[in-house]
């Protein structure tokens, strides 16, 4: 009998530590069950990781568990409230079809949420069925996994099923529910919630819980709150670093979409640049170009002056000198996200020291593949392998001289070349997921049922620097068009 159960005890360890804040954050309830749950793709890894048996994942009572149907020994369910600024406009939000069921603590004793997107209408659906599609959800799935093996913290996905019902979007579309895995979803518009809906103790409720999950080091300095504040410009400044060096456009950066964690989070109209352009957009909805790649370092900076407005009564008593640590705070985020991205640009062309005019030689470059609509990926890796037949600008005199800059730049280091190229290859990836790839998986799984263009695509993504045989037909550009990429928000 022991033996039997340790077959199919799936690994669940939850804890509810969300669930012990003040109750102005959520809202208790259970996913809406639905009718013939199947799973899709189940990320075996991730199970692993998480102390949880793939084997016993893929039977019908987890399977039941990642569609809502069941909940496991532990979970608490809820949704999760919270405010946001979308598209500059603020507004009261919150999980609108996304159930926390409660935090897995893993055997290296990490704490992670496990939510389920797609479980169903919640008292913050506003005018939403709580309904996710198929496509959207295995968007996400691809999407998130290419950014864990570029390097980039994400949130993760651990599983998709489909629901055996349509969802009804412009047509009819398959059901589906997503189970996502994150460091947490306390986001800037948490704190954006507790100010405007809650009391300074809910807001100091709140800081003291996200310190204690994921600033422990802040509990110890002289202005807790303000060392909060900092770690997480800190955090952000990283991560639209990496964003910005392997051309990513996470497409709708409301602030109810920055995670607190320093996580990349809700994969939406999100897509990779292919021609480097600062001003490319792939939403449909982001008309105007807010969320545009060259724009996403100052919306960051502009989210986190939204996060320390909501903290200003933590900061000090005093309104004003309240405001002065704020504003110094928020005054650093472009100066660490410029030395970030500097050492990332310095790695990508293989250089191991500092120059005062590296930043020069860089952005002559990137004007350079701008000028000559230079795909972003392969420029860097045609540089990394000195194929210079396969870059754009080859053969032009401007490509001459900065070549030569480049190379004096390059001897003018310690470390010799065989080093060089090994940082090289390690900091440019040989493939991303490109747009009409994910496209063409997606249609395959969707429309005919064929999951294994996705597989494929996703073994392909798993070691983006391995610059394998295998990984050729990935770094393929789509056939020009005279209609430009669209995504769409779906997840």
């Amino acid at each position: 009998m022991t033996e039997n159960k340790a077959i199919i005890d799936p690994g669940w360890n939850f804890d509810n530590s969300y669930a012990r804040l003040p109750e102005t954050f959520f809202s208790r309830l259970d996913p809406t069950p639905v009718r013939s749950p199947k799973l899709i793709v189940l990320n075996d890894r991730l199970a692993a990781s998480l102390g949880l048996k793939a084997e016993a994942l893929r039977g019908s009572e987890s399977v039941a568990v990642f569609a809502g149907n069941r909940i496991p020994e532990g979970a608490a369910p809820l949704a999760q409230a919270y405010a946001g600024h979308q598209f500059g406009h603020f507004t009261m939000l919150g999980d609108g079809r996304a159930l926390l069921l409660g935090e897995q603590i893993t055997p290296d004793n990490t704490r992670v949420d496990i939510q389920l997107k797609g479980s169903g209408r919640t008292p913050y659906s506003r005018g939403g069925d709580g309904r996710a599609a198929l496509g959207p959800m295995l968007r996400e799935y691809i999407i998130s996994e290419a950014m864990h093996a570029l390097g980039i913290p994400t949130t993760r996905s651990l599983a998709v099923v489909t629901t055996g019902e349509e969802v009804i979007r412009e047509t009819e579309l398959p059901g589906s529910v997503l189970t996502r895995v994150a460091a947490s979803h306390i986001r800037v518009g948490t704190f954006q919630y507790a100010a405007n809906w809650g009391t300074v103790e809910d807001l100091r409720s709140l800081a003291d819980y996200t310190i204690q999950r994921h600033y422990p080091e802040a509990g110890a300095a002289e202005n807790r709150y303000l060392a909060l504040l900092e770690e997480v410009i800190q955090r952000q400044a990283a991560l639209i670093a990496k964003w910005q060096l392997v051309g990513f456009i996470h497409g709708v950066m409301n602030t109810d979409n920055m995670a607190l964690s320093g996580e990349t989070i809700d994969y939406g109209p999100c897509a990779f640049m292919d021609a480097y352009d600062p001003a490319t957009v792939f939403s449909s909805i982001d008309v105007h170009g807010r969320y545009a790649y060259g724009n996403q370092p100052s919306i960051a900076a502009w989210n986190l002056a939204r996060l320390a407005e909501a903290l200003l009564p933590l900061l000090h008593d005093d309104e004003d000198q309240a405001i002065r640590l704020a504003e110094d705070a928020i005054s650093s985020f472009v100066e660490l996200f410029a030395g970030h991205w500097l050492a990332g640009m310095r790695a990508k062309l293989g250089l191991f020291n500092e120059e005062p005019e590296d930043e020069a030689l860089f952005k002559d470059l990137l004007v350079m593949m701008q000028k000559h609509r230079a795909d972003y990926t392969n420029t860097f890796r045609a540089l990394t392998f000195d194929k210079h037949e396969d870059l754009a600008f080859n053969g032009t005199a401007e490509f001459a001289r900065w070549h030569e800059q480049w190379q004096a730049r390059r001897g003018r280091q310690q470390e010799p070349e065989a080093s060089s190229q090994r940082l090289m290859r390690s900091s440019n990836p040989a493939l991303i997921p490109r747009n009409h790839r994910v496209e063409e998986a997606l249609d395959a799984a969707v429309k005919q049922g064929d999951y294994s263009v996705m597989e494929r695509l996703l073994q392909a993504l798993s070691n983006p620097y391995a610059h394998s045989p295998e990984q050729a037909e990935y770094c393929t550009l789509p056939e020009p068009s005279d209609r430009p990429y669209r995504t769409f928000c779906g997840t």
